[in-house]
């Protein structure tokens, strides 16, 4: 197994800093969520979107996964965060080990299909001609997707 932890990728640390991502839940950027398999190799040395190891379905789930909704933004107790609604994935067939979150807005920076950060699901999860739900944690300063103290 090549996904072993859940990992804010280091690429997006130094875009973020430089301005190249925009969480705001209004006129923010893009966001997906693409699912993979046991064999695919991602962590915090990820740059970008890929295709290798992706999972597939014969209905409900496309390469390059769904667009995500976001919460926003917001700071609290010197803590900001941003956070995504649960994204379900509706008559699939899949397992998937984990995911990656990445940013597909042109942003004049390094261009589309950033990694932004890498799921662990902690072992292969699967769905059989059903529902698949990826669940967020609460949009607090303790839970949150996304925090940065």
């Amino acid at each position: 197994m090549a996904i072993t932890t859940n990992a804010i990728c280091n690429s997006f640390k130094k875009q973020l800093l430089a301005g190249e991502h925009d969480f705001d839940s209004a006129a923010g950027d893009t966001f997906k969520l693409a699912m993979y398999d046991s064999s695919a190799i991602l962590g915090e040395s990820t740059t970008i979107y890929a295709t290798t190891s992706e999972v597939s379905s014969p209905a409900g789930y496309t390469a390059g996964g769904k667009a995500l909704v976001n919460s926003g933004v917001k700071v609290s107790s010197g803590v900001a965060i941003t956070n995504f609604s649960n994204l379900s994935f509706t008559g699939v067939t899949l397992t998937a080990r984990g995911a990656l979150i990445y940013n597909t807005t042109t942003d004049g920076g390094t261009g589309t299909d950033d990694a932004v950060c890498v799921l662990d699901f902690g072992g292969d999860k699967t769905a059989t001609a059903g529902t698949f739900t990826i669940q967020f944690p609460a949009f607090t300063t303790s839970a949150a997707i996304l925090r940065i103290s």
